[in-house]
């Protein structure tokens, strides 16, 4: 049995039948990272062995003691954006480098009391800047399907980790696709569930009009519900944070879609340009649901035009926002940032009434087609991601197929459900022809996570691809 390759809800079955113990995990999980690392580069720092195994211990205990919490001993990761009490959250940054945390965040708090045990933190690009997991501070992290590629950003370290059998359990978030297209590049399940499902925090600053939000980036469907009904729910540190949705995600996963049920499939939004196998590979996918008894339709044949392109609105909120949050270190320590996120929040400061009110009417645009769209279906399937992981130190396409690739392509596709609130997830759909995985999104109406989860479990059940994954 390779306990490196089982699911969260495998192992955890694993453990509870003493099959294996948690520091026999805990050594594993270790010895993993040591082993891998120099190839992968995904956990970027560590508590130490003793400490983790003495942890371990603790939690083996509990176990014997029939005194379980639902994730004891389970070794977890957290994106280097996100706090951990007592370690360093470096964003990437040269300029936090030291920059220790007195708190976990909210979300690591609950998952720390559901069990599981911090290894680390996984390595993601400067303020989540980018789709390519890269930093000054730690360089370049790899795919674990091919180490010439990206596995994508801003949760890559924690997506190279996950789907090279590394860490069985880790954390990421979303801001434009930032769980999705590392979820499709290395073939795992991602969720970006609705904005406010999961609360961020605690924070120095309110965090107003973010589009970023928590979410699982999970081996299985399974362990995405899982992970889900142990962090969702509201928290005082969060103003934007949801009320409970009154239900087990995991406990509902298995429900019958009903019949009627109405699904709409885009191969291009009306503006991505899409690779060629990529496109063949995500329309083969969205054709499962017919396959599965659901009519589904061309979504351009009931809702024509496609939703604004928001890339430069995206951009420049997103950069806006940042830079009023590190304001100081920008214009003190800009030699210590990378020179293309240090111009790009420099533009934002060009920010006026005039261009953020023509932002604004866009996401309103937005909106008005999403409720076109979610009027007329339940379900919204897309390719994840356009083309193949780029190379890992970059750069991105700038041409698909003899076309140019539209600004941002990367998150073509990702980018419309961050602005619109809308929850989103990703399953793997095939491998390109370059054998690399490629994403299937699923989008549905606002805060019908359970609906999103439950037809990405039904595509999983139908086209299973666990425990397919690749060996470093």
């Amino acid at each position: 049995m390779q306990i490196d390759r089982l699911s969260l809800i495998e192992l955890l079955d694993v453990l509870s039948a003493r099959e294996a113990s948690c520091v026999e995990l805990m050594t594993a999980t270790l010895d993993g990272i040591e082993a891998t690392n120099p190839k992968l580069n995904a956990v970027v720092s560590q508590r130490s062995r003793e400490a983790l195994i003495t942890d371990a211990e603790t939690a083996d205990a509990r176990r014997a003691a029939g005194d379980a919490r639902p994730l004891e001993g389970v070794p977890l990761g957290v994106k280097d954006l996100e706090d951990v009490a007592g370690m360093v959250t470096s964003m990437g940054s040269r300029v936090f480098r030291d920059s220790v945390a007195e708190a976990d965040s909210t979300q690591v708090a609950r998952l720390r009391a559901a069990g599981a045990i911090v290894v680390g933190k996984t390595n993601t690009p400067e303020f989540g800047f980018t789709a390519i997991t890269k930093n000054p501070l730690f360089g370049v992290t790899r795919s674990p399907w091919n180490l010439e590629r990206t596995p994508g950003g801003s949760s890559g370290g924690s997506s190279a980790a996950l789907a090279g059998g590394v860490l069985p359990l880790v954390t990421s978030s979303d801001g434009g696709g930032s769980i999705r297209i590392p979820a499709s590049f290395t073939g795992a399940f991602g969720l970006k569930p609705s904005q406010g499902r999961i609360p961020r925090g605690p924070m120095k600053a309110w965090d107003y009009g973010s589009t970023a939000v928590y979410g699982p980036l999970t081996r299985t469907v399974s362990d995405a519900a899982l992970f889900l009904d142990l962090v969702a729910g509201p928290s005082p540190c969060d103003p934007a944070s949801l009320p409970h949705a009154g239900l087990s995600y995991r406990e509902t996963l298995d429900s019958r879609l009903p019949p009627s049920i109405r699904i709409a499939w885009s191969p291009d939004l009306g503006y991505a340009r899409v690779q060629s196998d990529v496109a063949t590979i995500a329309s083969d996918a969205a054709a499962a649901f017919h396959e599965a008894g659901f009519d589904l339709e061309l979504l351009e044949d009931h809702v024509p035009g496609g939703p604004p392109m928001l890339t430069a609105a995206w951009g420049a909120l997103g950069n806006f926002l940042i830079a009023g949050q590190i304001h100081e270190p920008l214009r003190k320590q800009r030699e210590d940032m990378t020179h293309s996120f240090a111009e790009a929040l420099e533009r934002s400061w060009d920010m006026t009434p005039e261009t953020f009110g023509a932002a604004a009417r866009e996401r309103g645009q937005l909106n008005h087609w999403c409720g076109d769209v979610f009027d007329r279906f339940d379900l919204l399937l897309t390719p994840t991601v356009p083309y193949d992981p780029p190379p890992a130190r970059g750069p991105f396409p700038t041409h698909t197929g003899g076309r140019e690739q539209v600004p941002a392509g990367v998150a073509a596709f990702t980018i419309p459900f961050n602005m619109s609130g809308h929850p989103a997830a990703t399953v793997r759909a095939g491998l390109s022809d370059a054998g690399l995985p490629v994403g299937l999104q699923i989008v549905g109406p606002r805060h019908r996570d359970d609906l999103v989860l439950r037809a990405a479990r039904l595509f999983e059940r139908t086209r299973p691809w666990h425990p397919n994954w690749p060996v470093v």
